[in-house]
């Protein structure tokens, strides 16, 4: 993706959420420059991977395959080990129209997937066989605390307000049903380095072209 690409599109992103009322932490609003010289202040945000995350998922068309995320709070895996400290993540994530995000599962991450408003989240299930592959077996979940039970490949629509539990090994594909969507994820600790399977092979993070400078710094960003 190119640097102005992200650019437009987080630009854009703060205009959606400004319109939807929802409002990020202070950090989401940082300039580039406003990160120097903090480095000890921020260490909780860089190590734990906060902030904006905007990802093509390595294919090259982000306007069908792609995704905008921000890590508002996270653990690490080490609290999950332990049981104290922060042993939960939430993100704000925002699909375009019809775009979709891969199929794939984690190994360790439950998460609640949240439509906060916008259109309809539609989310198709498989179980994970023993290979990895989509197994074709029946999938359950639960959909604020009701049980609902499709076969393999069934998608599950979910209206604003609605939310789905997502255990492991429970590949799942996401598509904004026909409007622009505004998602929320309440989970365990988040490791995105290390705790996605997707289906397909894709990239979880996107090779940047810097044809102009960053409006928002990406946590791909951080390390440099």
């Amino acid at each position: 993706m190119k640097r102005s690409e992200i650019n437009t599109i987080m630009r854009d992103t703060e205009a959606f959420l400004a319109a939807q009322n929802f409002h990020l932490p202070p950090f989401g609003r940082w300039d580039a420059e406003a990160w120097s010289g903090k480095v000890d202040e921020i260490a909780e945000i860089v190590d734990h991977k906060l902030g904006w995350d905007i990802t093509d998922f390595g294919l090259g068309d982000f306007r069908n395959c792609g995704l905008v995320l921000f890590t508002i709070r996270n653990g690490a895996l080490e609290n999950l080990k332990t049981g104290t400290g922060k042993t939960y993540c939430e993100k704000i994530l925002v699909m375009e129209a019809d775009q979709y995000c891969p199929a794939h599962h984690h190994w360790a991450k439950v998460e609640d997937i949240i439509n906060r408003g916008g259109a309809r989240l539609a989310v198709q299930l498989h179980n994970a066989n023993e290979n990895g592959s989509f197994a074709d077996t029946e999938v359950s979940v639960s959909v604020d605390g009701v049980r609902r039970t499709v076969a393999a490949g069934g998608t599950i629509l979910l209206e604003p307000g609605e939310s789905i539990t997502l255990m492991p090994y429970c590949y799942h594909r996401l598509w904004a049903d026909g409007g622009r969507v505004l998602l929320g994820e309440v989970s365990t600790v988040n490791d995105d380095a290390a705790d996605n399977r997707f289906h397909e092979p894709v990239g979880r993070f996107p090779d940047i072209e810097e044809d102009e400078p960053p409006y928002r710094l990406l946590v791909g960003d951080y390390p440099g």
